[in-house]
């Protein structure tokens, strides 16, 4: 039986696949941690507070659990990142460290580390961009996740870590709040939607990127877990995509179920970060290893966002 911890399990993404895991392994079988207290999602799992950085903190836990698998979640995001690029490398880069040495110390069985489009830059081929080509991230965040997936492929190749990664692109979810990245603008603005409030955009409105529901996102990690060793074949990061759109996209989206909507643009320092990133991705290499499919476009995107926000936020009054 699989032991799972995952770190980071408060943020966007370590809330909703906390509970998917917790189904495919047993509730009583994860652990989820985080340097904060856990919040409605998660509490019905054991709970570590774990600082990443804190080396005898991360074994303990290990030890105390007997964990098999680590889904390490936690780092600082890209526009958080630029505000503290000096914090932003130190918890990306030391956090990673320190479970790829507690992997290969302790022999766990697989680790779970997400990279992102970020580490594609200014010169990288901006249309349908390839598994491998040129990476020139410009912010603190792409850097650390190029340099991540470098460390990644070395455990792998000189101690026999199997350690799996994506690629992520800008994640859309509505059941966690959003954690200080370039494209949180299109998790915003179904609050404000819904809220009947217009909505003032940080990013141009012909900023075309590629995104993901949160729920492709899960689905997409538990897949790669969860295939055979034997198929995957690329041990730095695989590129994944499902849909990409503007904000002016993502708006008329929301009109056909809330025609009075409305948005502005005033775009800021997150504009030349979201310039610096492609406008879709070639995911080939992931779909012939692994099978890898999304199941959401734009418009079931938002339908689901749009029926399932009102109930979460009465649901969170009530607590």
């Amino acid at each position: 039986m699989e032991k799972v911890l995952v770190i980071g399990a408060c943020g966007q993404l370590g809330s909703e696949l906390t509970i998917e895991l917790g189904k495919l392994h047993g509730d009583e079988n994860v652990v989820a941690s985080d340097i904060t207290k856990p919040n409605a999602a998660i509490r019905k799992f054991k709970f570590e507070q774990l600082d990443i950085m804190n080396v005898t903190q991360l074994n303990a836990v290990i030890e105390n659990h007997q964990i098999t698998q680590v889904y390490h979640l936690a780092a600082i995001l890209s526009a958080k990142g630029e505000e503290n690029p000096q914090w932003a490398w130190n918890l990306n880069m030391t956090g990673l460290l320190n479970v790829l040495e507690a992997a290969k110390t302790y022999k766990l069985n697989k680790i779970y580390w997400p990279s992102s489009i970020a580490v594609f830059g200014p010169t990288t081929p901006r249309t349908n961009t390839p598994q491998d080509t040129v990476m020139d991230p410009n912010t603190v965040y792409g850097i650390s996740k190029l340099a991540g997936e470098r460390w990644c492929e070395y455990y792998f190749e000189k101690y026999g870590v199997d350690v799996r990664s994506l690629r992520y692109p800008g994640l859309i979810g509505y059941k966690s709040l959003p954690g200080g990245g370039t494209t949180d603008y299109a998790v915003d603005i179904y609050h404000k939607a819904l809220n009947g409030e217009p909505f003032e955009c940080f990013l141009s409105k012909d900023t075309y990127l590629p995104m993901m529901y949160m729920s492709d996102a899960i689905k997409a990690t538990i897949d790669l877990m969860e295939a055979p060793q034997e198929q995957i074949k690329v041990r730095s990061s695989y590129n994944v995509s499902a849909i990409s759109f503007t904000p002016e996209q993502i708006v008329k989206s929301i009109q056909k179920e809330i025609p009075e909507f409305s948005a502005t643009y005033n775009p800021d320092f997150r504009q030349a970060i979201a310039d610096s990133w492609p406008d879709s991705i070639d995911d080939s290499v992931a779909r012939n290893d692994w099978g890898w499919q999304p199941a959401y476009d734009l418009d079931k995107m938002t339908r689901t966002i749009l029926e399932g926000l009102p109930e979460l936020l009465e649901s969170f009054q009530k607590v």
